[in-house]
């Protein structure tokens, strides 16, 4: 997880520059396809499959204040069960993006900050004895992050953390965030997310 923590930085760095340069435009041409408003978006977590759970959200955006409402769903033990403990349960995290940029930019695009809560609950089978246990989390979360939108594709990258509570797991993942585990240190209560999103506009 840690490597994925330093690949989500350094495309979250990357996006932005990139896009800038692909989108130079000739003095007075507008790309139509560009410009189309679009509200709405479904998204797949794309790093989620390989850690043993699949994650759709939905995003609703408030175009008048440069905003927008999001909200996941995620089933634990749809995907690769990287660590082998049988995970079964299901993550829900609700969110509120506040856009960095100007009105007059394309919804559902730019950088943004995003409190957001995230719950997971699931059953999974302990390290040491394979017996099933129970992980319940609840955390609250600040992240910052940049979506990108070219036509209706859209990919959206984010880190952030905040504070945690409720029975962890004895591999700190929770299927939408992990617990620290950095330095040589652990806290189960401080809570760490990163990841990449997947998906249309409409």
């Amino acid at each position: 997880m840690k490597k994925l923590a330093v690949l989500s930085m350094a495309v979250l760095l990357l996006v932005p520059s990139l896009s800038s340069s692909a989108e130079e435009l000739p003095d007075g041409y507008v790309d139509e396809k560009e410009v189309t408003e679009y509200l709405n978006s479904i998204k797949f977590t794309f790093l989620s499959w390989f850690t043993g759970s699949t994650k759709i959200a939905y995003e609703r955006a408030l175009p008048d204040v440069r905003q927008s409402a999001e909200i996941c769903a995620g089933i634990i033990s749809a995907g690769y069960d990287k660590y082998r403990n049988d995970p079964s349960g299901f993550s829900l995290r609700y969110g509120h993006k506040f856009f960095l940029q100007d009105k007059d930019e394309v919804s559902l695009k730019g950088f943004y900050l995003r409190p957001e809560a995230v719950y997971s609950r699931y059953f999974y089978n302990l390290m040491e004895n394979g017996e099933r246990a129970l992980s319940n989390m609840l955390a609250f979360l600040g992240t910052i992050g940049y979506q990108y939108v070219y036509h209706r594709f859209l990919a959206d990258i984010w880190v952030g953390g905040g504070p945690a509570s409720g029975t962890p797991s004895d591999t700190l993942y929770h299927h939408g965030f992990e617990l620290w585990n950095w330095l040589g240190t652990v806290n189960t209560s401080i809570a760490l997310s990163f990841s990449i999103r997947l998906g249309i506009c409409f």
